[in-house]
Formats: structure tokens, sequence, C-alpha cells
């Protein structure tokens, strides 16, 4: 969670002794996600593709969940159709399809959905959807798909990691407290080289050559996936709501976790199309 200041010094010692024991179990829990989501993406496939299609409908559950109230359950089915039908095209490699079902199932949702939460409920499978597309769109390319994977893994984690340090050292001004109210700028801006510095040491070990474009790309990721930090938790704060979910101790739910990964993944896939379509999009966005 970029800029998060997890016990402000001497404030209490119940607080202190809170941000222990959750910075414990973030810790745990990461130890368990992460080496999953490394073996995952190494193996590739239906491997990666299974990983990452549970992992869309734990997200599109939580998001449902937290947003939808009585329309919940006609908007999950849709939705789960959905994914579950994006999954099998994208292991024929029908992505195209996969995306136009995706985009169907918006209308659908927002048929169903009532009219107060039509477009929160729609987006729930767009946030979904983009999780499960993103990730293996970008690992299908033979070359450069691991590579790319393991970049983006370095980047949101390293930003995670370095504004959660950097803020709870440092303090200072907070980065929008209406929003979330333990992120601060010095964290923002801590996550950020972090992200960078790590961005750009697993891109050249990849191989990657043009490493001062790596490191700008590096840089509007790191950023990237702090806004979508920031984007949940404004979700969160509107449904009055602490946490999506309570499948990761520590973490809150699976959607808590993965807020600022979607976003930079979003960007980077979108990035690797234009650059080199559907058949490389790794290699647009690694090869400069």
């Amino acid at each position: 969670m970029a800029g998060a200041d997890p016990a402000k010094n001497g404030s209490s010692p119940l607080l202190a002794a809170a941000g222990r024991s959750n910075l414990v179990l973030r810790i745990v829990s990461s130890a368990v996600l992460a080496p999953l989501a490394i073996a995952a993406a190494y193996f590739g496939g239906v491997t990666f593709l299974a990983f990452w299609f549970a992992a869309s409908l734990i997200v599109l559950w939580e998001w449902d969940t937290l947003v939808c109230a009585h329309d919940k359950n006609p908007v999950l089915i849709i939705g789960a159709v959905a994914l579950v039908g994006s999954a099998l095209l994208l292991a024929f490699d029908r992505a195209g399809t996969a995306l136009t079902l995706i985009a169907l199932s918006v209308f659908g949702i927002a048929t169903l959905a009532s009219r107060i939460r039509r477009i929160w409920c729609a987006l729930g499978i767009v946030y979904a959807g983009a999780l499960l597309l993103a990730p293996v769109l970008l690992r299908n390319d033979a070359a450069w798909g691991f590579a790319a994977i393991m970049f983006l893994f370095v980047v949101v984690w390293a930003t995670d990691i370095g504004a959660y340090f950097t803020g709870g050292a440092i303090g200072g001004p907070k980065l929008m407290p209406l929003v979330s109210p333990g992120k601060t700028w010095s964290g923002a801006f801590g996550g950020t080289a972090a992200g960078v510095i790590g961005g750009v040491l697993v891109a050249q070990y990849a191989g990657a050559t043009n490493l001062a474009v790596i490191g700008l790309l590096a840089l509007i990721l790191a950023i990237v996936s702090q806004i979508g930090d920031l984007f949940e938790s404004w979700i969160k704060r509107r449904y009055n709501a602490k946490d999506s979910g309570t499948l990761l101790p520590g973490h809150g739910g699976l959607m808590d976790r993965l807020d600022g990964f979607l976003t930079a993944v979003i960007v980077a896939a979108l990035i690797g199309l234009v650059r080199g379509g559907f058949d490389a999009p790794a290699r647009g966005l690694m090869v400069w």
C-alpha cells in the first residue's frame, strides 16, 4: 500500500503493537502468495492462465460483494460466466474474442443491475476481466513473456514495499488524507524510487538494452500502481469498508493485494499491444 504509515511514532503502545502484528501478517501472506505467482509465471501456459482465472473470479466476487448489494447474485453469475468463457477462449489463443466477450458482459450486467448501481456493478467485470486478460496476453509472448511479468511484479512489489517503509520511517505530509489517511508523500516518492530501481535491475538481467526507456517505463508503472492503490481505497471508503475481503491476513481481500498490480498490468499490456500487437506484446513492452 503506497506510502502507508503503519503506526505514528510514540502515538500509542497499542497502535504500535497492532502495526507490528499487521506487518507480520502482511509478510506471511506475501511469503505464500508471491512464490505462487512467480511459479505460475515461470511455468506459463495453462498454469498461468488458471492462476489468473482464479484470481479474477475472487476479485469479481469481492467487488460485487462490496458494490452491488442486492444486485450481487445475478451480476456475479453473468460476470463469472464471462470470465469462464474468456479463460477458455484464451486457452485457444482467442484473445480478441475473449475481450469482446468481456465487453458484451458489461452490457448484460448493466441491464440486470438496478439503475443506482448499474455503472459500479458493470465496472466489476471490467476490473476482473482486465486482471485475467492483461497478464495472460503478456505472458503468452514466448520470447519475452516471463521477463515482462517479472518486470511488472518487481516494479509493483518494490513500489509497495518501498512506500510502506519509507512512509513509516519519514512520515510527513499526507498524500490523499480523505482517501487513504496513512499514505504520505515521502512514501510515494520512496516507493516510486524503489520501483524504478527494481524494474531496471530485472530488465537488465533479462537482457533489455535501452535501460533509460525501461527506467522511464518503470517510473510510469510505479506511479500508475499507486494510483490503482488509491482508487481501490476510494472505492472502499465510498462503500464504508475497511478491506475488500478477509482472504489474506494482513492485507484484507485479494483485491487489496492486487489493486496496484492491476492498473500497472493494464497500462503495460496496452503499451505492449500498441508496439508489439497480439503476437508479441511483451516484446513491445520490453524491447526499445
